[in-house]
């Protein structure tokens, strides 16, 4: 790979993690590995192409598109998390697996919890959610210069741009909890 090209990849892995919070090779890699598929599955349960997966993971496309797309990420990673703890067993993975693949065109914000145990994770869901859609629009950069200009004569609304659209899950998470009657 030539330097031109080790650059824009190095920059699009720079975009990822201020979108996405990790480079989106690695967050790939790891529900690869704890959710035991191949590449072409996981392509295909997130509804975008091999070659698109591909070029996302190396950094040749910095952004995922699709706000869909991006919900079925995170609808994976909190089903890895879940199967990583060991509530979940590998027939129900695989079952889940394929209810985030045909429910390509859920709502985006959907409160639908995948744990009974406690609302903790719906409200995280949420936030997630919440995090992804601002993501997907812009980066963290543009957002906070985005909440900068609006925090004089809107201060809530800059604050709610700064703490989804460019602040850590648990902060958005203590945010939506403290606002909630």
């Amino acid at each position: 790979m030539d330097e031109t090209r080790r650059d824009a990849s190095e920059r699009a892995r720079e975009q990822q993690r201020g979108w996405y919070g990790e480079p989106l090779g690695v967050l790939f890699r790891r529900l690869i590995e704890d959710l035991g598929l191949n590449q072409a599955r996981l392509a295909g349960i997130l509804g975008i192409s091999a070659p698109m997966l591909s070029q996302l993971m190396s950094g040749q496309r910095a952004k995922i598109g699709n706000p869909a797309v991006v919900q079925r990420v995170q609808a994976l990673q909190e089903l890895a998390r879940e199967v990583s703890v060991g509530g979940v067993s590998a027939a129900e993975a695989a079952s889940r697996m394929d209810a985030i693949r045909k429910n390509a065109g859920g709502a985006v914000l959907s409160t639908t919890t995948t744990s009974t145990a406690t609302g903790a994770t719906t409200v995280r869901r949420v936030v997630r959610e919440i995090q992804s859609l601002l993501r997907s629009v812009a980066g963290a950069a543009d957002i906070i210069e985005a909440a900068d200009s609006l925090a004089p004569a809107h201060p809530e609304l800059a604050e709610f741009l700064r703490v989804y659209g460019a602040g850590r899950t648990a902060d958005a998470v203590a945010h939506y909890e403290a606002h909630q009657n």
